[in-house]
């Protein structure tokens, strides 16, 4: 893995990221992706919206704007427009882009906006109190679903591969080098990539869900993929998934792939 110092912004370290979070993870994976990339700083672009995710941009040397809650995709595509020799990537969160920016999100992903997006999924409101979001599963706890969440959750690739995503994948932030091989596809791609990194929430989601802490979140969450969650299950001496009501065996890697005309009419060049 490389050195990726050159891309922080030291003088705002210390982060407010939680103990255990894992989109601490997820922002190492990106800086791999581009300098797996070689892309020069000044022509990376980072949009971010509100919330835990959001945060991230605040750390990285790049062009960086926080835009307002749920906005990122509508601010990305005015900055793709206007200036479409940038590689546009948009950092959100399941709330952010689900939520009060799920139409934005949609509508990107239908004009084929040439951009990168990465949805990071902890399934809870985790910057404003642990409330129950758009991903929360059936069944889960949250600051406002005490008794369980009556709600059915948002399966955010499917919702992308129908509104036309020309790119989708999902991973998982407890497979780092797979989560950088994955986005740095993502941005090599030419139109609109989605990417959901299945992340966690130690203090809300994890205490919420007696899931455990970061440690325990990260095994967790790699025993819901489907590569891992079948063979296991089959294997009588090893635990079971734990009871959490949460979907195991989610599909990985890269669900989708159609190359068709971007909304710009200009493909970025892609790295050497």
């Amino acid at each position: 893995m490389a050195d990726v110092k050159t891309y922080l912004r030291e003088w705002a370290m210390p982060h407010v990221l939680c103990p255990g979070c894992a989109h601490g993870i997820v922002m190492r994976g990106f800086l791999d992706a581009i300098d797996q990339l070689q892309i020069d700083q000044d022509k990376v672009a980072v949009v971010a919206g509100i919330g835990c995710s959001s945060r991230i941009v605040g750390y990285i040397d790049f062009c960086t704007l926080h835009g307002t809650h749920g906005r990122a995709p509508a601010f990305a595509t005015g900055l793709k427009l206007a200036r479409p020799d940038l590689h546009v990537m948009v950092i959100t969160g399941d709330g952010d882009g689900l939520a009060i920016g799920g139409n934005h999100l949609i509508h990107a992903a239908r004009r084929n906006i040439d951009m990168t997006v990465m949805l990071l999924n902890n399934s809870i409101y985790g910057m404003t109190g642990g409330q129950a979001a758009p991903t929360t599963p059936a069944g889960a706890v949250a600051s406002t679903t005490p008794a369980g969440n009556t709600e059915p959750n948002f399966d955010a690739c499917k919702l992308m591969i129908g509104a036309g995503a020309s790119f989708v994948a999902r991973v998982l932030a407890a497979n780092p080098i797979e989560m950088s091989k994955v986005i740095a596809d993502g941005v090599r791609h030419p139109g609109f990539s989605f990417i959901e990194i299945i992340s966690d929430c130690p203090e809300y989601y994890g205490r919420y869900n007696k899931v455990g802490g970061g440690a325990e979140m990260l095994t967790w969450m790699a025993r819901r993929d489907a590569g891992v969650a079948v063979p296991l299950s089959e294997k009588k001496f090893v635990e079971h998934v734990p009871s959490s009501p949460v979907p195991t065996g989610l599909t990985t890697g890269v669900l989708e792939r159609d190359i068709r005309p971007v909304f710009t009419g200009v493909r970025k060049q892609e790295p050497q």
